[in-house]
């Protein structure tokens, strides 16, 4: 009876495997996903705290003659929300190699983004908040909280393009779909990031 080794039934013509290479792009993403939700979560916790201890002492938190309508960021928390669903038909379509719903979906995703920002700029001139107060912790608090954000969401929409222009040069395909798994995940991030905004800032005024 003959010995079989593990070299006499792998030829020696077989390729050698190509090592896997590491996803660095998702665990940077991931990183600076970690990094903006503990940064703009942090400034939440201040604007908490500081709101909490002022409305304990029997002072009004908003300033005087300020009032924040419901209507803008309802519908930008909607918008958002519709969002996420987009990306994720950019990372199916991407997946099924089917290039022009991925840029249809990358583009409706940024058109959602253009309308937050809009949204938001147009809800800062009808709140008539100034920029300083009878306190100086209200009014920049505020905006300081939702400027972090807004920041958080440019970010979002740059890496947007960013991958869209990749995948459109061929670089992503069905084969490679990590860039647009990274930007699906920091948009989801930045859309969960709003929500928590939106609840603190705008509904628990």
């Amino acid at each position: 009876m003959t010995d079989i080794t593990v070299y006499d039934v792998i030829p020696e013509s077989n390729p050698v495997p190509v090592p896997a290479r590491p996803r660095l792009l998702l665990i940077g993403t991931m990183l600076a996903s970690a990094a903006a939700t503990t940064g703009l979560m942090g400034l939440l916790g201040i604007y908490l705290e500081t709101r909490a201890d002022i409305i304990a002492s029997g002072e009004r938190w908003l300033p005087s003659g300020v009032n924040i309508p419901l209507t803008q960021p309802n519908m930008i928390a909607v918008s958002l929300c519709f969002s996420v669903f987009a990306m994720v038909w950019a990372v199916a379509s991407i997946k099924a190699d089917d290039r022009p719903n991925t840029y249809i979906a990358l583009s409706l995703v940024l058109l959602f983004g253009f309308a937050y920002i809009a949204q938001t700029a147009y809800l800062m001139t009808i709140m008539e908040m100034p920029i300083r107060g009878d306190v100086l912790e209200r009014p920049p608090l505020i905006y300081a909280v939702i400027g972090a954000h807004m920041i958080i969401m440019i970010s979002a929409m740059l890496y947007v393009v960013a991958m869209g222009i990749r995948a459109l040069g061929g670089q992503y395909s069905a084969k490679d779909v990590e860039g647009i798994y990274g930007a699906a995940t920091f948009w989801t991030v930045a859309v969960v990031l709003y929500l928590a905004v939106w609840y603190a800032i705008y509904i628990t005024k």
